[in-house]
């Protein structure tokens, strides 16, 4: 088939990167330069962060899961297997992911941060998104993928050159299709450290009472966070924010101090109740929906274009 995919960030370049391997005509459009999406602003960690807790999901983690773990193998992916720690500040708080993940330890209380409940050691990969995401465009390339920048205001627009229409559009999947509210953004702001001393282990803490903390190591950075607002639709960089992170951030991993500042960043995750990833009929041509992913679009990225091949493939006419 001839498939259009609406959306260049890491699930619109995923989902035609399966769809190509698949042996489908793809064409991506995108309206933002190809590394300027929000997956760009990613940390990257593999997590099920602000998406949402269901089997169905659980089988797009998994996937995803075991297809960066192979990747890690090559060096040019950007992929780095890190242990770290992931903090529980509440009695009681969600650890279904733990279940997915091989070889987590719950951490002694002599490791974990003062006020913390609890907390699980697990080794779980780390994306060095501008690296992965030129290493997953090439590849993408590769397997004949043409790419269009431009704006897609209708999707009767595609009816002419597409047998169906992949909507990974993050934010503007609900308005394009023109029936779903329900998609609305999670502002984030992170602050991007040069890592000169050479920190691997990563720390992610949600429930850190002054706000929430994460300090994901990558190869030559380390992305600090955070924030985590919903509805909040402000792009621009906030300096105060910016400070009362990093305040936090150095309180749990003194070893941050001094480290030079090379990047403010700032990115709206596009959240949902729940991923929409179905058929969707009554448009000028058939669409799969991928979107509302939440903060968690990298981490269930493979296992929902694994999801779109398996869709798009009940479209095939039958020879």
């Amino acid at each position: 088939m001839k498939i259009t995919v609406i959306g260049a960030g890491v699930i619109g370049l995923s989902s035609a990167h399966e769809l190509a391997a698949a042996g489908h005509q793809v064409t991506v459009v995108h309206d933002q330069p190809l590394l300027e999406s929000v997956s760009s602003v990613a940390a990257a960690i593999w997590f099920p962060y602000h998406s949402e807790n269901s089997e169905a999901a659980d089988k797009l983690l998994r996937h995803s899961l075991a297809r960066f773990e192979e990747l890690s193998a090559i060096h040019e992916t950007g992929i780095d297997l890190r242990h770290g720690l992931n903090v529980d500040h509440l009695p009681g708080a969600d650890r279904s992911w733990t279940k997915i993940v091989s070889g987590t330890a719950e951490a002694p209380k002599e490791d974990l941060p003062s006020g913390a409940d609890s907390g699980v050691y697990a080794t779980v990969p780390i994306i060095t998104m501008t690296t992965y995401l030129g290493w997953l465009r090439d590849q993408v390339v590769e397997l004949g993928v043409k790419f269009l920048q431009g704006t897609v205001n209708d999707l009767a627009e595609l009816k002419d050159s597409a047998d169906l229409v992949v909507l990974a559009a993050g934010l503007r999947g609900g308005e394009l299709l023109g029936d779903d509210q329900s998609v609305y953004p999670i502002r984030g702001q992170v602050v991007r450290l040069a890592n000169t001393k050479g920190l691997t282990d990563w720390l992610c803490d949600d429930d850190y009472p002054e706000g929430v903390t994460y300090i994901i190591p990558r190869r030559d950075d380390i992305i600090v966070g955070g924030t985590d607002t919903a509805n909040d639709w402000n792009r621009e960089v906030e300096p105060e924010t910016s400070e009362a992170i990093l305040s936090r951030a150095m309180k749990l991993v003194p070893e941050l101090e001094g480290l030079e500042v090379l990047e403010h960043k700032v990115g709206l995750r596009p959240a949902r109740e729940t991923i929409r990833l179905e058929l969707v009929e009554g448009h000028a041509v058939p669409v799969i929906a991928a979107y509302g992913h939440g903060g968690a679009g990298v981490t269930l990225s493979w296992g929902t274009a694994q999801r779109v091949v398996e869709l798009a493939e009940q479209l095939v006419p039958a020879h």
